[in-house]
């Protein structure tokens, strides 16, 4: 009897060991869930004259659901389109305009492709992995603040303001665990280089490099 159980366990750790390797190899389709907390690390120019010296900007985090397709090409190398849903941005002063709060929203979808280079064998349950790859940052429904027209058209119409979509390189550091033959957990930091202009209604305008980074974690299936 005993001798029974360990052949039917060695038995299935083979079935399971062989189940992981296909789930991870080359062919393989992968599709994720999750949440994805986008952080810009803002370097801000002056805003253009009339204006204070120093008048620059920041950009808060948001955090919203993400949606990945992948591919495995090889064991080793995949290919992962990100997209998700829009995130929003509050506009905020900095520098010398540190104290008048928020400046103004602005909407943004963001989606990745990306080039990957994973480690370690196909039937290894974890798998660290790199990935570079480009990002269109397309920015949409921006809207001016009260605070906005005080400062650059006081008693006049409110002032509006639009930002230019860029593309930007991104590059990602990740690792992903197999739960079983399907399901895995991953997660990644991805770190994009981003710089763009925005434009108001006043004939200003201000260059902001983005930068942001972006951490993430997923539920995903490979079928």
């Amino acid at each position: 009897m005993t001798h029974g159980i360990k052949t039917l366990a060695i038995a299935a750790l083979a079935l399971f060991g062989s189940g992981a390797a296909l789930a991870q190899s080359a062919g393989t389709w992968m599709v994720k869930a999750g949440a994805n907390q986008i952080s810009p690390q803002v370097k801000s120019d002056d805003l253009s004259a009339p204006s204070l010296p120093n008048s620059q900007v920041d950009v808060k985090s948001d955090t919203q659901a993400i949606f990945t397709l992948g591919y495995m090409l090889t064991d080793n190398v995949s290919l992962e389109f990100f997209a998700g849903l829009p995130y929003k941005h509050d506009v905020v002063g900095d520098g010398a305009l540190s104290g008048v709060g928020k400046l103004g929203t602005i909407k943004q979808v963001s989606p990745t492709l990306f080039a990957q280079y994973r480690f370690l064998e196909a039937s290894s349950a974890f798998r660290p992995y790199v990935g570079a790859g480009l990002t269109y940052a397309h920015f949409y429904g921006e809207e001016g603040s009260g605070a906005l027209t005080a400062l650059t058209n006081p008693g006049g119409a409110p002032t509006t303001m639009s930002v230019d979509s860029a593309f930007g390189p991104s590059f990602q550091l990740g690792l992903s665990y197999q739960l079983n033959e399907h399901w895995f957990v991953d997660g990644s930091v991805i770190k994009t280089y981003l710089k763009t202009t925005t434009k108001l209604s006043t004939g200003q305008s201000i260059d902001t490099k983005l930068d942001p980074i972006s951490t993430n974690v997923s539920l995903g299936y490979r079928f």
